[in-house]
């Protein structure tokens, strides 16, 4: 850990880390969301259907959730540095494709491959963990996450006047580009002016790269219980593309695709048998067991979170144009205040979280977010816009904090595995917003939100069960010696 103090003004030490980090953050979800603000310009040029639209709304986020596990599991295998460089220079590929694309299928191609760079959260929370101590960890990790969050409302706020800018039937196209362009631009920023770890502290690594380790036989079979809703998130998405949903693909591909993911579940179940099969043979010592019940928590909290951060902020210009009957632009810049409130939110949920305790906090703040959802639920044109407004930014507030105060406790409970944590995490929010997305593709706005209410109160129920982080996480050097690290 750095020891110099938390000065959110210094670009030097541990803060020059956590600031290139977000910058870099912003940049992947920038990209990410670069489709949304520019929704009516894209369908009219391409001659997109609403179903069309829905379709490159889930497939913007389907292909993150085996890619924030597979970035989290290489992170903790070969440093943040190196992978996220790597993530950035390769998404700007599909960017480009996605923006020249001729027809709907190039389009849907790129949108998918673009959902790899959502896995670029998970790289940053491993790096931030590794240089800042657990009094501070809630705060960086939350200004991390917050202020680069903040890539989806800048995309918001400016992608349509740039669009504007460049002009003609392809303004849209150079926009899109152009976010492409900054990935380059941030890959090479980010890999020569960072390191993993401070000088002479030690990158504890997984044993296997294969599963995640786990410290007991129940936790084996739970880490499989919750391994499964990502598979059927992706079947769900798999279907929505079906001759029942859309009819991109014919029925053959589709059950084709069906048993591959079948088949993909049965070898991680056997992959994280092997990286724990000694566990049937010899229990774990004490001192290096961990409960998975606390990721499971945080799984589930993190679907009504940041999946319905993700669900929401695809939605919310068109909701806003549609149900106050305003221009794409202004209605694009209305739904930012959702996203911008990442900005305060996100970091303040960390703060709280590190100074009044992580469970506490989270309890107060995802009671707060399933009565903001079922609130934004009873919004129809009746209402002035500047309360629809303030009730999204006020929502916004407890979402946003609720994931800074979540990833406050991810980097606390296994230290060489917060990479896979942060990823499986990261992930389920991703199933939730393929999930709401999904649920929003046959309901109105009103119901949309209730559901997300709904989910929320029952993430509040499993919140009970989690354990307060304290004591220190048992870690083993290279050389065989043991190494304890404070958590609170």
């Amino acid at each position: 850990m750095s020891a110099d103090k938390f000065n959110i003004f210094s670009f030097s030490g541990k803060m020059k880390i956590l600031h290139l980090s977000w910058m870099v953050f912003f940049v992947t979800f920038m990209v990410w969301f670069n489709m949304a603000p520019l929704k009516q310009v894209i369908m009219n040029d391409m001659g997109l259907s609403i179903e069309e639209w829905k379709t490159l709304l889930i497939l913007n986020v389907a292909l993150t959730i085996p890619a924030r596990v597979i970035i989290g599991a290489l992170t903790d295998k070969y440093g943040p540095r190196l992978v996220y460089s790597s993530l950035l220079a390769i998404c700007a590929i599909p960017c480009f494709m996605f923006a020249f694309a001729s027809d709907f299928i190039q389009l849907a191609i790129a949108r998918f491959a673009l959902g790899f760079i959502g896995a670029g959260f998970v790289i940053g929370i491993r790096m931030v963990s590794e240089w800042f101590p657990p009094k501070e960890l809630g705060t960086a990790e939350g200004v991390y996450g917050g202020w680069g969050n903040f890539g989806s409302a800048a995309a918001a706020f400016t992608l349509p006047t740039l669009a504007v800018l460049f002009g003609g039937d392809d303004g849209w196209r150079y926009a899109v580009a152009l976010t492409g362009v900054l990935c380059l631009i941030f890959s090479v920023i980010y890999y020569t002016n960072v390191r993993d770890t401070p000088k002479g502290s030690t990158y504890f690594k997984p044993k296997n790269l294969g599963g995640m380790e786990v410290t007991s036989k129940g936790d084996f079979y739970f880490l499989l219980v919750m391994k499964t809703p990502m598979y059927l998130a992706l079947a769900l998405l798999n279907w929505k593309l079906s001759p029942s949903g859309v009819d991109m693909l014919s029925a053959n591909v589709c059950t084709m695709i069906y048993l591959a993911l079948f088949g993909i579940y049965c070898f991680d179940a056997y992959s994280n048998f092997k990286v724990n099969r000694s566990l049937f043979t010899k229990p774990v010592p004490t001192e290096h067991q961990y409960q998975f019940k606390q990721v499971a928590v945080l799984n589930i909290l993190y679907f009504a979170t940041f999946g319905s951060e993700l669900a929401v902020v695809s939605m919310l210009p068109a909701f806003f144009a549609e149900t106050f009957e305003l221009s794409m632009a202004t209605a694009g810049l209305l739904a930012g205040m959702y996203a911008f409130m990442n900005l305060m939110s996100r970091p303040g949920g960390g703060i709280i979280s590190d100074k009044f305790g992580r469970k506490k906090t989270l309890l107060i703040l995802t009671a707060g977010l399933a009565g903001g959802y079922f609130t934004l639920s009873f919004i129809d044109a009746n209402w002035p816009i500047w309360l629809a407004v303030l009730a999204v930014m006020a929502c916004s507030f407890f979402v946003q904090s609720g994931e800074g105060a979540v990833f406050a406790v991810v980097p606390l409970i296994k230290r060489r595995l917060t990479g896979q944590i942060a990823g499986m995490t990261g992930a389920y929010g991703n199933v939730g917003a393929v999930t709401y997305l999904t649920v929003y593709s046959f309901v109105d706005a009103s119901t949309f939100f209730l559901v997300i209410s709904g989910t929320a109160a029952f993430g509040f129920i499993t919140l009970l069960l989690m354990k307060e982080p304290s004591g220190a996480i048992t870690e083993v050097n290279e050389d065989g010696t043991v190494e304890l690290i404070q958590v609170g």
